[in-house]
């Protein structure tokens, strides 16, 4: 069997080991990062998310600190959403925009005590981004990647998982609020957050040399409640309409065309990177529009779609971006990115490995 060669251009996580105790099978590159996808048994890892509690190896969502007399002056500056207002221990979800307006990442901004700020950030090199924009504009920042790995405890039953190991002050948490915390001298911050919406926690893990560690103590105390490795669920983001960076989105996306306008500010100050060129898209008209797609043909189908030509009439009117089989709508369902022109309720054509699929758009969520 072929290996990859684990180094500075593709790193493991912290959980790595972990991760191979519990049998992964599959791995994907992401932030120059190996993330488990899958264990083998897709099925029941679905299950453990939607019954139960599921436990995800999430280090490559890398953060992105900031700090000094200027952070909170540049994190608004690479914010299209207004930031004034986030208070010390609160997460905000943020579209980030290059000079064109155009989306190229969509990460949670952490505000910390000491007025340091993080940025958990999607697949793309915010690092440079942020170091270049500071440079730019001549601010008085420090600005790394720290040594925090994200482990995301979600489900139903995830809430319970996570409060028999540091207490029921965690129940407290509201969504995207989050807090210090160790566990046997692990030092740790966690937040109400993760990418499902089935509930649960990330837990930020502070030092890189006890991720098996910090695993197995979550495991453990996770099995009453059915605890399982998982990994961020393809099935579920879609059912529950989340999106994915760089995988719904291409270099001319904007956040209007995704479903993120009411998280932006057009009011904001004319330095903010994107926010002019967002005014002009908005007063131009948004070209394009997401919405869900549901196949005709409801048997199951193997894969996911990475970007099928989508037709009308013959004409191309758009891609479907994503799609799986949905056990809650016994229909293979996906994300469609169509002209502002279609409307939910409108008949396509998806063209998949050569066939033609007969398929309807309609609203967002599924469920």
């Amino acid at each position: 069997m072929a290996e990859i060669g684990p180094n500075t251009r593709l790193r493991v996580s912290p959980f790595y080991e972990a991760t191979i105790g519990e049998g992964v099978t599959a791995f994907s590159p992401y932030n120059a990062m190996l993330m488990p996808v899958s264990y083998g048994d897709p099925d029941a890892e679905y299950d453990r998310l939607m019954n139960g509690v599921a436990q995800w190896d999430v280090s490559v969502e890398r953060q992105v600190e900031i700090k000094g007399p200027d952070a909170a002056h540049l994190v608004q500056l690479i914010s299209v959403r207004d930031l004034s207002a986030i208070d010390v221990g609160k997460g905000k979800y943020i579209p980030m925009c290059d000079h064109r307006g155009v989306l190229i990442n969509d990460p949670v901004v952490l505000k910390h005590e000491d007025g340091t700020y993080w940025l958990s950030i999607g697949d793309n090199n915010i690092l440079m981004w942020a170091r270049a924009i500071a440079a730019e504009r001549g601010l008085k920042v420090e600005i790394c990647e720290p040594d925090v790995s994200p482990m995301a405890v979600q489900g139903p039953k995830a809430e319970d998982a996570v409060a028999a190991v540091f207490g029921d002050w965690v129940r407290a948490l509201k969504y995207f609020w989050f807090a210090p915390a160790e566990i046997n001298g692990i030092p740790l911050i966690i937040q109400r957050s993760g990418y499902s919406k089935q509930g649960g926690f990330e837990i930020y893990l502070r030092d890189g040399s006890r991720g098996t560690e910090l695993w197995n103590i979550i495991k453990e105390a996770g099995q009453p409640w059915g605890i399982g490795p998982g990994n961020p669920n393809p099935i579920e983001r879609i059912e529950s309409g989340l999106l994915s960076y760089g995988g719904d989105t291409d270099d001319k996306t904007n956040p209007f065309e995704v479903r993120l306008g009411k998280y932006v500010d057009l009011d904001l100050d004319d330095e903010v990177v994107g926010i002019k060129a967002l005014r002009r898209i908005k007063a131009e008209g948004v070209k394009r529009q997401q919405l869900g797609i549901v196949l005709d043909n409801s048997e199951r189908h193997p894969g996911h779609a990475i970007w099928y030509d989508m037709l009308k009439d013959g004409e191309r009117v758009g891609h479907m971006t994503c799609g799986a089989w949905s056990p809650r709508a016994h229909s293979m369902i996906g994300f469609a990115l169509v002209g502002a022109d279609r409307a939910v309720g409108d008949k396509v054509d998806v063209i998949r490995g050569g066939y033609r699929d007969p398929a309807t758009l309609c609203p967002l969520p599924f469920f």
